[in-house]
């Protein structure tokens, strides 16, 4: 249990993703989560309001599969595999969150200012989620793609839609984090 519970070098972690993608490949399918979405609407029945959702939902079963995967895996994660541990924060961070009202900086992954019912449940956590969902969705679409499908499959499959959108994801963390986050909070 150890050793699954510890981070995985990169030697480890990197090569196995690498082979993932080539099975994918291998299979004539890609890697990405936001696709996703569009199913589900599918499924719920958003074909009857919009033609984009007008699609066949039964050949994209393998990827709901895959979300049931990311959903029971962090689930197990949590419940079983997280570190009793402090975070390993740089202390500067841990200062500086602090500073922002975070009390237990560094000593949680999952910080209670965010992700606590009070906190999800009062209008500045649901006016956060709203506008959070609608920034991901917009981008999402815009981009073509979610992170997970832009750097890891189209980063390696080499193409240039994805390399623009992954530093334009990275350009909108950082202004985030340095801009948007301290007014936030």
């Amino acid at each position: 249990m150890e050793f699954i519970s510890q981070p995985w070098p990169w030697y480890v972690a990197g090569p196995a993703i690498a082979f993932i993608l080539f099975l994918m490949f291998y299979f004539g399918r890609s890697f990405g989560v936001s696709t996703n979405l569009e199913t589900f609407c599918t499924i719920g029945g958003a074909g009857k309001f919009s033609d984009y959702f007008k699609t066949d939902w039964k050949a994209r079963k393998w990827s709901l599969i895959f979300v049931v995967g990311i959903i029971l895996g962090g689930l197990i994660s949590n419940e079983f595999l997280m570190p009793s541990q402090a975070i390993d924060l740089n202390p500067e961070t841990v200062t500086e969150l602090a500073e922002l009202g975070f009390a237990n900086a560094g000593k949680e992954y999952l910080p209670s200012e965010i992700f606590s019912t009070d906190n999800l449940l009062s209008l500045k956590g649901i006016a956060i989620l709203l506008v959070a969902g609608l920034c991901i969705g917009f981008g999402t679409r815009y981009a073509g793609g979610c992170t997970s499908g832009h750097a890891i499959t189209g980063m390696s499959s080499l193409q240039l839609p994805s390399l623009i959108a992954v530093i334009g994801f990275f350009a909108g963390g950082l202004l985030m984090i340095w801009v948007l986050f301290p007014l936030i909070f």
